[in-house]
């Protein structure tokens, strides 16, 4: 694009950063969503709630699924 084709865009740099903003934001909180040691890191809390009492085996029993489905998950995009 030239400098005519530049300068007519030029209003629309804030909104171009902002989507750029928005995507890094994106791909960071998917980053740390799906770490593996995080995920282990909240089973571990998740086994410790249940052995204090806080939660209950059906509530452990759905949070464990959904922490091991993000885990699974992100070994089957890594392939």
């Amino acid at each position: 694009m030239g400098l005519l084709g530049e300068l007519l865009l030029l209003p629309l740099a804030p909104v171009r950063g902002t989507g750029w903003v928005l995507r890094q934001v994106v791909a960071e909180a998917e980053k740390q969503y799906y770490d593996p040691s995080a995920i282990q890191s909240e089973l571990r809390r998740l086994e410790e709630s249940l052995e204090a009492g806080e939660i209950d085996e059906a509530e452990f029993d759905r949070r464990e699924d959904e922490l091991l489905d993000r885990l699974e998950q992100k070994r089957i995009e890594g392939k």
